[in-house]
């Protein structure tokens, strides 16, 4: 199904119904409270709505099944990779699984990808779905990318890929300790300090991916990494793209001072430097590598003073697209780990707009549990909103009246305007060969999307 096909039915149903301001009263309800160790990260495989996939920080992915009212963690591991992940084990241990990201053609190639600390290196690695049951990964996978990393902590972890794209982020930190010792965020041939651009291939033996084009050192000097698409992060936290438009949201977190969210449209250009380390947020640090506040650095769009909020740890989250909060499309939801803050704004020509505190909203569950340690937010297949309590809870963001039924999206209405008809074969024609009205998941916009139009065409 095309990826901005849903929301694009939610927005048509939110401008029906006059709700465009987002002022819905919210409040996380509670999805899973057992079962769970250290839960890091939630997301689904593309076309999937009734699974989430959950990594465990020790080394483990599980399944919620959500195809029913009472949701269900299923007992056997889709992945576990516990005896080669090294760390995990504690609250306070930034080791362990940290990323996973599905390929753009899974429901094809059963592929997906891991991000995890080893011994002292950090790994991305290639692992498929098995043939005989689809709750199941097969067991060994195969390596992609590893390089050594000094310290345990500031290992990032994110990795996405960009919608509509089979291009690979991926977010790392900047190898630990404190003040980047090594200056890894603003040195151009370390892997550390950076968000890379991969675009993996379709199985096969090594090498594993190819670096675009656009890439913004593709092809240059020796003395730069060809995969790096942005740099100057310190230890990017949970990343997000706003699945209708392709925006990066960036969650870095800060030192002793300042939390930031770095924002990058999805038409800019790549190269840009976020600033660490001579500049933690907006103020300056005192160390080398970059000229603070210069002209050349990319400043982020909030930051959030560590003597203000009482927070030390940002999360970052995920744009809203789904459903059930229809004046809530477009907005950017994020939280700090440490002091149980959580925040919204809407980015509108990029520029903040909409900033509300929403801890009152998102502190305590409609059930009356507490909700807090926000390791990561997460999305499932309908772009409902999900938060990741790092203690064991799973929760899903919902109007505080209670969830409400969302109008079914036909896949083939291509503009959302409720009927099938030449507006929707205008698309597939000018999306021709392009992933952009990829209805069937195939990755590409064919005749078999044609046929499902033609199919559903109003009479």
């Amino acid at each position: 199904m095309r990826l901005t096909t849903l929301s694009t039915v939610c927005l048509s149903f939110a401008v029906a119904s006059g709700a465009l301001a987002g002022t819905t009263a919210i409040k996380p309800k509670l999805v899973l409270s057992t079962g769970l160790t250290y839960p890091t990260f939630l997301t689904h495989a593309p076309g999937d709505t009734d699974r989430l996939f959950v990594i465990e920080k020790r080394g483990l992915i599980r399944i919620i099944d959500i195809s029913t009212a009472t949701p269900t963690l299923l007992t056997t591991a889709f992945l576990n990779i516990d005896a080669i992940v090294t760390g995990g084990a504690s609250i306070s241990d930034e080791q362990g699984l940290l990323g996973l990201a599905f390929d753009p053609d899974y429901t094809n190639n059963g592929q997906f990808f891991v991000y995890y600390t080893g011994s002292g290196t950090n790994v991305v690695a290639r692992y498929t779905r098995s043939a005989a049951n689809p709750n199941v990964a097969n067991a060994t996978g195969v390596i992609m990318l590893s390089w050594s990393d000094p310290y345990t902590n500031h290992n990032g972890g994110w990795m996405d890929f960009k919608p509509g794209t089979r291009d690979l982020y991926i977010g790392t930190g900047d190898g630990g300790s404190a003040d980047d010792p090594s200056g890894n965020a603003q040195n151009l041939t370390s892997k550390l300090g950076k968000m890379h651009r991969i675009a993996p291939t379709v199985g096969g033996a090594s090498p594993y991916y190819t670096i675009p084009a656009t890439n913004p050192y593709a092809g240059g000097a020796t003395t730069m990494d060809d995969a790096v698409w942005a740099y100057g992060l310190r230890n990017p936290w949970r990343c997000s793209f706003d699945r209708e438009n392709g925006d990066l949201y960036i969650g870095d977190v800060g030192q002793n001072a300042v939390e930031e969210i770095d924002y990058q449209p999805s038409g800019a250009a790549g190269g840009r430097n976020y600033g660490w380390r001579c500049t933690e947020g907006n103020s300056c640090t005192g160390l080398t590598g970059c000229t603070c506040n210069g002209a050349t650095l990319t400043a982020p769009v909030r930051t959030h003073t560590h003597s203000a909020t009482g927070g030390y740890c940002i999360t970052g989250g995920y744009v809203y697209r789904g459903c059930a909060m229809p004046d809530m499309q477009g907005v950017y939801f994020y939280a700090d780990y440490s002091a149980n803050n959580s925040w919204s704004f809407r980015m509108v020509n990029n520029v903040v707009t909409e900033f509300v505190t929403r801890n009152s909203e998102l502190q305590t569950a409609l059930g009356g549990q507490a909700v807090n340690q926000i390791a990561s937010f997460g999305e499932d297949g309908n772009g409902e909103l999900y938060i990741i309590d790092h203690g064991g809870g799973i929760y899903k963001v919902v109007p505080a009246s209670g969830e409400i039924a969302c109008p079914e999206p036909n896949p083939a209405d291509l503009n959302g305007d409720g009927v099938v008809n030449g507006a929707d074969l205008t698309i597939i024609l000018s999306c021709w060969a392009s992933p952009c009205a990829d209805i069937n998941g195939d990755a590409t916009t064919d005749g078999q999307d044609l046929t499902v139009v033609l199919s559903s065409w109003t009479p």
